[in-house]
């Protein structure tokens, strides 16, 4: 029969074992990316940059057709797959008239190094700088739009270097606000390292916010979705999606969610057509 001490060392050594591998229940890259044609799309610029701690990533430029005034969406990717996976999402917003950068943290997509919260803080700020070294993006009409755990990524970065608008699909209070939800009987705040809280940023965001969500979301509830919303001091818009779930396509490149980001940015656009 096991005594107390028994017991307590085995809890102290699973517990040891969480705090170890915790990474590895945060983030799944996935290495192999398929080319642009592969997917189905054209007129892909693969480009790569370099972070400040000497790491090179890849990522793809999608351009916008014709003379539009542009304005450019970087994005922030979810904590799974790689820029692959988004090219459905930079191919709508292409067809509204946006450039978009797809890019892969460090660890994803065959990229070195692996994803902590400092790393893809890092990533960020290299992928921002160089869109403002391309001579075809405008510095002042940079929106970030985040998925999941980017939009703590694009909360983080828009602190820094403010953008001219904020997108947030199924963004998130906090990592352990999220893993209390999943993980009741473990002490997530105690053990959690990369902690991604975008509640203690939010309220120093002050370019326009759009927040998108599923009201069936089973990894973020959308009531923690509203809670970081209603946090933010920004001028801000709402859009809940009826049955969608986190990863349906409703919040990929659903039309719902592509239509109320052109919305969204239209005022942006008008802007930037003006000073043409």
């Amino acid at each position: 029969m096991m005594t107390a001490a028994a017991y307590a060392a085995v809890l102290a050594a699973c517990l040891a074992l969480i705090w170890l591998g915790q990474r590895r229940l945060i983030y799944f890259p996935i290495a192999g990316v398929p080319t642009p044609e592969e997917i189905g799309l054209a007129g892909i610029e693969p480009v790569t940059f370099t972070t400040a701690d000497g790491l090179t990533l890849g990522g793809w430029f999608v351009a916008s057709p014709g003379p539009l005034a542009k304005v450019t969406v970087l994005v922030f990717n979810g904590n799974a797959g790689n820029r692959a996976h988004r090219g459905f999402l930079a191919a709508a917003l292409r067809r509204h008239g946006f450039q978009v950068l797809l890019f892969d943290y460090r660890g994803y997509g065959g990229n070195p190094g692996s994803p902590t919260e400092q790393g893809l803080a890092a990533d960020s700020r290299a992928a921002m700088a160089y869109l403002v070294g391309r001579p075809d993006v405008d510095a002042s009409r940079i929106v970030y739009f985040g998925e999941s755990l980017g939009t703590a990524v694009a909360v983080s970065l828009a602190v820094e270097h403010p953008p001219a608008a904020v997108v947030l699909r199924s963004p998130f209070t906090s990592m352990a606000d999220v893993g209390q939800h999943h993980y009741p009987f473990l002490p997530v705040r105690l053990l959690l390292r990369d902690r991604f809280a975008s509640i203690d940023r939010i309220q120093r965001i002050r370019a326009p916010l759009l927040v998108i969500a599923g009201d069936r979301d089973r990894i973020v509830p959308i009531e923690n979705s509203r809670r970081l919303y209603g946090a933010a001091a920004a001028q801000k818009t709402l859009l809940v999606v009826p049955g969608a779930d986190h990863n349906d396509q409703a919040l990929l490149a659903g039309d719902d969610m592509i239509g109320a980001i052109d919305r969204f940015l239209q005022p942006l656009r008008r802007e930037a057509a003006r000073q043409k």
